[in-house]
């Protein structure tokens, strides 16, 4: 299906321009005159977009982008690829955002429902035949909602959001800034495509990070009650179809879920990290962000990686390590305790 977006992007700007507007300075003050219209992540942008670098781990998409303006540390100006105009500053994450904020103006504030004060359905929604809207539901303008589906009492449907057939959106669920596939369950409370948690920290402040990325739900998910999924930075968020999610769940944005996962109550994912098909995560887990977990992975309850996991591991503690490994250091942890307090109650009869 072909989308218009979410957010109305302003410019083009020139590279001049984007360097005032950041507080960076161009490497090459010739190429000041290019304009660029957009903001993209370093392995998606062509020659017409603005990047960004400020994590080592993304070495690689550096030496590799295409994009045609990259803000970046001076410590990395040398490593920008031929064709990519540096633009230098000490806080790139800090000038991101600033550059977000000019090509986004309207991404601080985000259009829920916007429309005539007393239009609780928007007439410029598309409902297609079939779908039931309890009282007190909201659809914003714009918004697509397939055959079958039921919007519950007091749900909101946000602008030009999309939902798809034989869904069910439960009471109080709030969607925003997503597409969603046909048979999905939203229980009450949900909250799909709110700010992710985006700020560039320093001490002059917590610069707020503009989220114009998505939420993408396949077909078939489900998510449970109070649980929150944050629509992406630059990228999207995306939930696997057959995926499985329990209640009070949080996943932050950018974060990818493949297919026929199960993820249990509790369970917290930062930002832009990645797991595979059929990963299972235990009550009270957690992943770190930027991370990668492989297909089939099991995550223990309360077990939390720091590190990639391979597909097919299973994981256990905080770090997590395997499985194995972690049950053979808590039997020995359990046998030192056992002796020490035999020694102790030795000790104390003599």
């Amino acid at each position: 299906m072909n989308h218009p977006g979410f957010f109305d992007i302003a410019g083009p700007f020139t590279l001049a321009e984007i360097a005032v507007a950041t507080q960076s300075e161009l490497k090459e003050t010739a190429a000041g005159a290019r304009a660029l219209v957009g903001v993209q992540p370093l392995s998606a942008a062509s020659a017409e977009h603005l990047s960004f670098f400020d994590n080592r781990k993304y070495l690689p998409q550096l030496l590799a982008t295409k994009a045609g303006g990259c803000l970046v540390a001076p410590q990395f100006a040398d490593r920008v690829p031929n064709g990519t105009v540096a633009l230098v500053t000490k806080t790139p994450y800090r000038a991101f955002a600033q550059a977000l904020a000019l090509f986004y103006p309207e991404a601080m504030r985000s259009k829920a429902a916007a429309g005539g004060a007393e239009e609780r359905i928007s007439p410029s929604a598309i409902i297609e035949d079939g779908v039931e809207i309890e009282p007190g539901a909201v659809v914003g303008p714009e918004a697509r909602i397939g055959r079958g589906s039921r919007i519950s009492a007091g749900a909101v449907v946000g602008y030009r959001v999309a939902i798809g057939r034989d869904c069910y959106i439960g009471p109080l669920t709030s969607v925003m800034h997503a597409l969603i596939g046909d048979r999905v369950i939203l229980h009450a409370g949900v909250r799909i495509g709110q700010d992710g948690f985006g700020f560039a920290m320093g001490r002059q402040g917590h610069l707020k990070v503009p989220q114009v990325g998505r939420v993408i739900i396949q077909d078939d998910v489900e998510i449970g009650a109070n649980s929150t999924v944050d629509r992406g930075a630059l990228k999207d968020t995306i939930i696997g179809e057959g995926t499985k999610i329990d209640n009070l769940v949080q996943i932050g944005h950018n974060v990818i879920i493949g297919r026929h996962c199960v993820i249990v109550g509790q369970v917290g994912i930062s930002g832009s990290t990645e797991l595979g098909d059929y990963v299972v995560m235990g009550g009270q887990s957690g992943l770190i962000g930027h991370i990668k977990v492989g297909h089939g992975a099991q995550i223990a309850g309360g077990s939390h990686p720091k590190d990639d996991v391979p597909a097919g591991a299973v994981m256990a503690g905080t770090p997590a390590r395997p499985f194995k490994e972690w049950a053979r250091e808590v039997a020995a942890i359990r046998r030192l305790a056992s002796r020490t307090s035999r020694d102790d109650d030795k000790a104390s009869d003599a």
